[in-house]
Protein backbone atom coordinates (compact mmCIF):
# COMPACT_ATOMS: atom_id res chain seq x y z
CA UNK A 1 0.00 0.00 0.00
CA UNK A 2 0.95 3.56 -0.99
CA UNK A 3 1.70 5.77 1.85
CA UNK A 4 1.02 9.11 1.14
CA UNK A 5 1.66 12.30 3.05
CA UNK A 6 0.18 15.84 2.71
CA UNK A 7 2.28 18.63 4.62
CA UNK A 8 0.60 21.83 5.82
CA UNK A 9 -1.27 23.86 8.14
CA UNK A 10 -4.57 23.15 6.36
CA UNK A 11 -4.36 26.23 4.59
CA UNK A 12 -6.07 26.48 1.13
CA UNK A 13 -3.52 25.71 -0.90
CA UNK A 14 -2.32 22.68 1.37
CA UNK A 15 -6.15 21.93 1.03
CA UNK A 16 -6.27 21.80 -2.76
CA UNK A 17 -3.37 19.55 -2.98
CA UNK A 18 -4.97 17.04 -0.98
CA UNK A 19 -8.12 17.42 -3.22
CA UNK A 20 -5.66 17.20 -6.37
CA UNK A 21 -3.70 14.16 -4.61
CA UNK A 22 -7.25 12.11 -3.96
CA UNK A 23 -8.27 12.99 -7.90
CA UNK A 24 -5.02 11.83 -9.69
CA UNK A 25 -4.84 8.69 -7.40
CA UNK A 26 -8.59 7.72 -7.64
CA UNK A 27 -8.92 7.92 -11.25
CA UNK A 28 -5.79 5.57 -11.81
CA UNK A 29 -6.06 2.75 -14.05
CA UNK A 30 -5.79 0.25 -12.73
CA UNK A 31 -6.42 1.44 -8.94
CA UNK A 32 -3.82 1.43 -6.65
CA UNK A 33 -4.04 0.96 -2.66
CA UNK A 34 -2.93 4.12 -0.72
CA UNK A 35 -3.46 5.55 2.84
CA UNK A 36 -3.17 9.35 2.51
CA UNK A 37 -2.27 10.99 6.11
CA UNK A 38 -2.53 14.80 6.63
CA UNK A 39 0.90 16.07 8.73
CA UNK A 40 -0.34 19.73 10.21
CA UNK A 41 2.44 19.83 13.29
CA UNK A 42 5.00 21.93 12.48
CA UNK A 43 7.56 20.07 14.24
CA UNK A 44 6.78 17.04 12.50
CA UNK A 45 6.67 19.30 8.95
CA UNK A 46 10.41 20.52 10.33
CA UNK A 47 11.48 17.11 10.79
CA UNK A 48 10.86 16.47 7.62
CA UNK A 49 13.24 19.35 6.10
CA UNK A 50 10.48 20.89 4.41
CA UNK A 51 10.63 24.79 4.82
CA UNK A 52 7.68 25.72 2.01
CA UNK A 53 4.18 23.78 2.25
CA UNK A 54 2.23 22.67 1.10
CA UNK A 55 4.54 19.67 0.32
CA UNK A 56 3.87 15.77 -0.93
CA UNK A 57 5.76 12.80 0.12
CA UNK A 58 5.26 9.26 -1.02
CA UNK A 59 6.74 6.34 0.84
CA UNK A 60 8.29 8.96 3.07
CA UNK A 61 10.00 10.35 -0.07
CA UNK A 62 9.77 14.31 -0.25
CA UNK A 63 8.48 14.88 -3.97
CA UNK A 64 7.84 18.53 -3.99
CA UNK A 65 7.28 21.32 -2.12
CA UNK A 66 5.80 24.84 -2.32
CA UNK A 67 3.71 24.06 -4.74
CA UNK A 68 0.94 22.18 -6.20
CA UNK A 69 2.12 19.37 -9.52
CA UNK A 70 -0.43 18.50 -11.90
CA UNK A 71 -2.63 15.30 -11.48
CA UNK A 72 -0.43 13.25 -14.04
CA UNK A 73 2.36 14.30 -12.54
CA UNK A 74 1.08 12.69 -9.08
CA UNK A 75 -0.50 9.74 -10.75
CA UNK A 76 3.18 9.32 -12.29
CA UNK A 77 5.31 9.46 -9.30
CA UNK A 78 2.51 6.98 -7.67
CA UNK A 79 2.89 4.71 -10.28
CA UNK A 80 6.82 4.72 -10.06
CA UNK A 81 6.53 4.16 -6.29
CA UNK A 82 4.37 1.62 -6.85
CA UNK A 83 6.67 0.12 -9.58
CA UNK A 84 9.58 -0.12 -7.37
CA UNK A 85 7.74 -1.41 -4.58
CA UNK A 86 6.82 -4.73 -6.49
Amino acid sequence: MLTVKILGSGCPNCRYLEAETRLALDMMDPPIAYELVKVTDFLDIASYGVLSVPALLMDEQLLCAGRIPKREQIAQWARERENHSV
